[in-house]
């Protein structure tokens, strides 16, 4: 049987594929007082070419909050999938939604995307550089993160300084996250996991030549982080930038739905990093660690989703870095 690729983007939900639902985006749950706007800046590029943006109800902007989905997901899923925008609403936050669509980290076709879509904020507001915070889940996470080292390593190449970056459950050593799906293709435990496995390996060749093993040099710029040292150390680029990694550390169900153990968990990578920013002397890298808060919208089960962050308790954290 042939499956499509949008099947299998919503069929696959561990590691980096991420659909929360198998319809397509909707903003019902939305307020109705929340207005969105859908700001186009390349018509040729759908995936890529366009932001959603949401004013707080004061139109003071104090901060701006910059949310990218997981991989499959087009910008609207952040407001079904996520409350954030709901807080930075009523707390003077801009927000602002772009997706990195069929992309799982930031290379140079997101890099050039996002700089646009950060360049037009900026002119259209009144706010500085260094008043942005990203966010993302799975694969969005990655990309935030890896485009926030960017935005360190080349300031003068890219449009703001990010205060604080944040990731839910998202894999961002993706050395270690491809080793890990080639074991999966040689053992097949699972066909979920062994499904996955074979559409990333399809992804990585079509997108970039090579998987992470067959060319490491191709991938040292992509991934945001490497536990081996050998494939870079691009953490040092967020010594001064706030970091929270979140996951909902469920081993029993990773047991039970995919007969993996706890290796496969995408917090083994940023705990790892978060250790090593701490040793840099970054005292605002932490590891939020919950259990039992993953569900998507649908009720279902799912250490990886959205609602493993406690989004007021995390907004609390945003406006206090961004000294409000």
């Amino acid at each position: 049987m042939k499956i499509t690729f949008y099947t299998l983007i919503c069929f696959l939900s561990l590691s980096f594929l991420a659909c929360q639902s198998t319809t397509s985006p909707k903003t019902e749950s939305t307020p109705s007082e929340i207005s969105i706007e859908k700001v186009i800046l390349n018509p040729s590029d759908k995936p890529h070419g366009y932001y959603l943006s949401i004013l707080p109800t004061s139109k003071t902007i104090k901060g701006v909050l910059v949310l990218l989905p997981g991989f499959g997901q087009k910008s609207e899923a952040i407001f079904t999938d996520s409350k954030f925008h709901e807080f930075a609403y009523s707390h003077d936050l801009l927000t602002i939604g772009f997706a990195g669509y069929t992309r799982m980290t930031a290379d140079s076709l997101i890099q050039n995307r996002l700089n646009a879509v950060l360049e037009d904020v900026l002119q259209k507001n009144n706010i500085t550089p260094d008043k942005f915070i990203l966010g993302g889940f799975s694969a969005g996470g990655t990309i935030a993160l890896r485009y926030a080292e960017l935005c360190k390593q080349f300031p003068d190449a890219f449009p703001i300084q990010p205060r604080a970056v944040f990731m839910a459950d998202s894999p961002v050593d993706l050395f270690y996250s491809w080793n890990l799906q080639a074991e999966n293709l040689k053992n097949k435990h699972s066909e979920i996991s062994t499904n996955e496995a074979t559409f990333v390996q399809r992804f990585y060749r079509e997108y970039y030549g090579a998987t992470p093993s067959e060319n490491p040099e191709r991938f040292i710029t992509l991934s945001p982080f490497s536990i081996d040292t050998t494939y870079g150390k691009h953490e040092v680029f967020l010594e001064q930038v706030a970091v929270r990694a979140y996951h909902d550390i469920d081993v029993a169900w990773r047991l039970k739905n995919r007969n993996q153990t706890a290796r496969f968990d995408n917090y083994i990578a940023t705990s790892e990093l978060i250790n090593r920013l701490m040793l840099l002397g970054n005292e605002e890298a932490e590891f939020m660690q919950t259990f039992g808060t993953g569900y998507r919208k649908n009720g279902e089960r799912h250490p990886h989703s959205w609602s493993i962050i406690d989004v007021e308790e995390c907004g609390e954290w945003m406006l206090q870095l961004l000294d409000f």
